[in-house]
């Protein structure tokens, strides 16, 4: 006797959320929206500390700071918002939160040039800039005229650089301070910290309960190792690590950007006074025009390509994009995009874009909006509970970022490397990236060797007008040093 296989499940809408989000249709469940949102925040939420870290303490030209616990709240807020925006207008799974990047950029570099309320209104000046792009369609164009090869390129770069991301923020990875190599195994070649062991601990706890197809198995993986922390902690008393006066490592053995335990009140009052803080009336006697525009190049051109390569990640991660990359919304996710950037600005948290950790939730299982609207609902309670997000430990994160990183990896088997013309491109796209620490610096490696290399092997015919011009302004993008110099700017 014979077994009938079981029938398929039902993709018919079961309610108006469903239906709204399209959940069924997806294939996922509420109940797998929910945990792959609370994935998402849970491998995101270290920014809202990592981004204070990064703006606070750093005079302007004015001798002005901003101040940690704002920055905090408007981080939170900030990603919040966003993230349920994006997830309402565009049903998709894709976290927002400060571009890391993008916010050194403005820190160690802008502000030497003009105020902190001036460098935020020109992160808002990069929004609207993003927005006009997308909602004429010329930023889909653009997205359009990238080769197919170098779009899944971009997905397994990113895959690599998250998964370096983790490494370095578990403290597998270490500088070396040496030329050669520049990096090497945790301290001195061998792991040799608590929170690295449990770092191990939780990648392999969390890499075979996903093997095992074990529902939840990242989040519970996530929430396993956290604990397991917070129980190290309180026994051992390990710390936090640090940096003295002279900038030496004091107690190097230590957790990373937050230790796993809680003190004092877990509840606060956000300090939202940065909302609104920008500045439009630059003073022109004390930075130039050409510097004001190369800050603001810089800042569209780290933000466009960075927010573009992400979203195709993710989205063939999730396999919601077709054979050319596109998936479902994609004008409104790019208009939305640039929004974030703007809204980044005005609460001085610096531009808010898409997330690479949202992998995390999709690997999870999160397909629709539906999470995104979770993880935002999360990060506006954590604007409350700032000492409980600061909990789980970069470390034990890290884990899950290791995991989707080698998820990401597998789209590479959908190119042909029999062309070296494909070869080439497609190496330096997904080398450069984890290397320079750039996404967008990946993606212009990657579209400057295609335009010259096919332009000068025969097949330029085959370039997209749109390529040619964006390999341009990477190569000014690439060249911005010199061209500052050559004009008297300082950034």
């Amino acid at each position: 006797m014979t077994t009938a296989p079981p029938a398929p499940a039902s993709t018919e809408p079961k309610n108006s959320l469903d239906r709204f989000f399209e959940i069924s249709k997806r294939g996922s469940t509420i109940g797998t929206e929910i945990r792959g949102g609370l994935v998402t925040f849970v491998t995101m939420a270290y920014i809202v500390i990592l981004n204070p870290i990064i703006l606070s303490g750093k005079p302007d030209v004015a001798g002005n700071m901003l101040e940690f616990n704002a920055v905090g709240a408007a981080t939170a807020l900030t990603a919040g918002v966003m993230t349920i925006l994006f997830g309402l207008v565009t049903r998709l799974p894709f976290g927002f939160a400060a571009g890391l990047g993008i916010n050194a950029f403005v820190a160690f570099s802008v502000v030497g040039q003009v105020t902190w309320p001036e460098a935020m209104a020109l992160v808002m000046i990069n929004g609207v800039v993003i927005v006009l792009l997308a909602a004429t369609g010329l930023r889909k164009a653009i997205f359009d005229a990238v080769p197919f090869q170098l779009k899944i390129a971009i997905t397994v770069g990113i895959g690599l650089f998250i998964a370096f991301i983790g490494f370095v923020n578990s403290g597998f990875v270490t500088a070396t301070g040496a030329s050669s190599p520049p990096v090497g195994l945790g301290v001195n070649g061998s792991v040799a910290t608590v929170p690295t062991l449990l770092f191990v601990i939780t990648l392999l706890l969390t890499g075979i309960l996903v093997a095992l197809k074990i529902k939840g198995g990242m989040l519970i993986g996530l929430i396993g190792g956290t604990v397991l922390a917070v129980i190290v902690e309180a026994i051992w008393h390990i710390g936090a690590r640090g940096f003295d006066d002279e900038g030496n490592v004091v107690n190097p053995g230590g957790w990373g950007l937050t230790v796993p335990a809680l003190n004092g009140s877990p509840v606060g009052v956000p300090d939202l006074s940065l909302i609104g803080a920008v500045d439009f009336s630059f003073d022109l006697s004390k930075v130039s025009l050409v510097a004001i525009v190369m800050i603001v190049f810089t800042l569209l051109f780290t933000n466009f390509f960075d927010a573009m390569g992400t979203m195709t990640g993710l989205a063939k991660e999730a396999n919601l994009a077709d054979d050319n990359g596109d998936f479902p919304r994609i004008k409104s996710a790019l208009v939305v995009e640039g929004v974030g950037a703007i809204a980044g600005g005005a609460t001085s948290s610096s531009s808010s874009t898409v997330f690479i950790e949202s992998g995390a939730g999709i690997g999870e299982g999160a397909r629709t909006g539906l999470a995104n609207v979770v993880t935002g609902v999360v990060f506006l309670i954590a604007m409350f509970l700032t000492p409980l997000t600061s909990i789980v430990p970069t470390e034990i994160a890290a884990a899950a970022l290791i995991i989707v990183g080698a998820m990401m990896m597998a789209q590479i088997r959908y190119i042909d490397f029999s062309d070296f013309r494909v070869l080439l491109p497609v190496f330096l796209t997904v080398s450069v990236m984890p290397l320079t620490y750039s996404i967008a610096n990946g993606i212009g490696a990657g579209f400057v060797s295609w335009v010259l290399i096919h332009a000068f092997s025969g097949k330029a015919k085959t370039i997209s007008p749109l390529l040619w011009v964006v390999g341009a302004g990477f190569l000014i993008f690439f060249a911005r040093g010199p061209i500052e110099a050559l004009f008297g700017v300082g950034i």
